[in-house]
């Protein structure tokens, strides 16, 4: 299963024409509008025995930021991959999220839709 986390629901739309259209025959997709929408997610899955694989969050989000999810993330459920996408990121916000959340990469807002999927792609086989 592959989740995908932002507050802008353009973005998730994006997001989800293309995971959809690259990975849908592959993995289950779940979509969240905010970190504690993500985190319930996360947690009703572990309860039901669903492996999440990997996660696309952005950085800027009300209540929770990006890094301090991942790192939230990755506390309880280190084997998740983690990437994040996002247009203004801190820079000691993406080191935080490589150091202490293991992120796998970090992508510019707007996006390409190859890097993107090819991102995806490296993450699952690591």
């Amino acid at each position: 299963m592959i989740l995908c986390v932002d507050d802008e629901k353009m973005v998730l739309n994006s997001l989800k024409d293309q995971l959809k259209k690259n990975f849908q025959s592959e993995f289950k997709l779940e979509f969240a509008e905010s970190a504690d929408e993500a985190i319930e997610l996360i947690d009703e899955l572990d309860e039901k025995g669903i492996s999440l694989l990997l996660i696309v969050s952005d950085w800027l989000m009300p209540g929770i930021k990006g890094d301090e999810f991942l790192i939230r993330v990755h506390q309880k459920f280190p084997r998740i991959v983690k990437i994040m996408l996002t247009g203004q990121a801190e820079d000691s916000a993406i080191s935080r999220a490589r150091s202490e959340a293991n992120l796998f990469a970090c992508l510019a807002k707007p996006w390409d839709e190859s890097t993107l999927i090819q991102t995806i792609k490296k993450a699952l086989q690591s």
